[in-house]
């Protein structure tokens, strides 16, 4: 049976996508998710539903949601880059699929690697730009 692989990076995230035709069964780092619909498995994960309808935007988009069987190996990062990252990575593996959905997923910046980065902290500061709070005695 076809197998599609996608590989999608946000932040300190990185998500390895294996999408083969089938019904919807879910696999997220070797665990299986339970739920009735798609979204219901995606948020059993990600635990917000903001970073569900995030993570499958392509599938809405080329109206192919249930079509699949997702096996989803992600790591790094918080809940929030790696939604990022497997939407990147399903964009990635429904190129794959059918390079005519080429043009649909580009119109929507689907296939764009984001890459804000957090910037690194600098010393004699709190954070990145924080200063220390004045004194003036």
């Amino acid at each position: 049976m076809n197998s599609f692989y996608g590989t999608g990076r946000r932040k300190m995230a990185s998500a390895r996508i294996y999408m083969r035709p089938g019904n919807g069964d879910v696999f997220i780092n070797g665990k299986r998710m339970e739920g009735d619909s798609l979204e219901d498995k995606f948020l059993k994960y990600l635990g917000n539903m903001v970073w569900v309808k995030h993570a499958l935007e392509p599938l809405y988009v080329t109206d192919t949601t249930g079509k699949f069987d997702f096996s989803i190996r992600v790591n790094g990062g918080g809940k929030s880059g790696q939604a990022g990252a497997m939407r990147l990575g399903i964009a990635r593996a429904l190129l794959q699929y059918d390079a005519e959905l080429r043009p649909i997923l580009k119109s929507k910046k689907l296939l764009t690697r984001d890459p804000r980065m957090v910037e690194r902290k600098k010393y004699g500061l709190k954070k990145a730009r924080r200063a220390p709070q004045f004194s003036k005695r």
